[in-house]
């Protein structure tokens, strides 16, 4: 079951989805967000997570890069992440970390409405050490 949730994730960051990254030698952080409906009923049952269109995710991995292609390995982290409206209103979402095999996965689950448009800033302490990477993402989403 788990191995699904990975493939999920793949198949999110996948090259439908625009790739979103940060590089912070040696470390590189991927970060996406979308609506939950995305999900399988069994990866969404599994992990707690409601299936809609009005509840969507935010999924963040660390990995420290161990060649110029960006290969490397997941990396464990302590990860903040504050969400930004458009009417200045901050939410700090509650992130759950996942760990499957070699994988490492930061998700939260928050309600959106349709055309919501989100900025969040992510705060990353991969391996737990040193000065937090601060990187964003901004997502619009569709619900109807």
């Amino acid at each position: 079951m788990k191995k699904l949730f990975i493939l999920c994730l793949f198949l999110i960051n996948s090259p439908l989805w625009a790739e979103n990254l940060t590089i912070f030698p040696p470390y590189t952080i991927h970060h996406n967000a979308f609506t939950t409906d995305f999900l399988s009923p069994e990866i969404a049952r599994s992990y707690h997570i409601k299936r809609s269109k009005n509840q969507a995710m935010i999924n963040i991995s660390i990995i420290k890069n161990q060649s110029k292609e960006n290969i490397g390995t997941a990396v464990t982290a302590n990860v903040k992440v504050i969400a930004k409206n458009l009417l200045g209103q901050l939410t700090t979402l509650e992130i759950r970390e996942i760990k499957e095999a070699d994988a490492v996965y930061y998700i939260a689950d928050f309600p959106v409405s349709h055309r919501a448009l989100l900025r969040f800033d992510i705060q990353v302490q991969a391996e737990k050490k040193g000065q937090y990477l601060n990187t964003r993402l901004q997502q619009e989403f569709f619900t109807d």
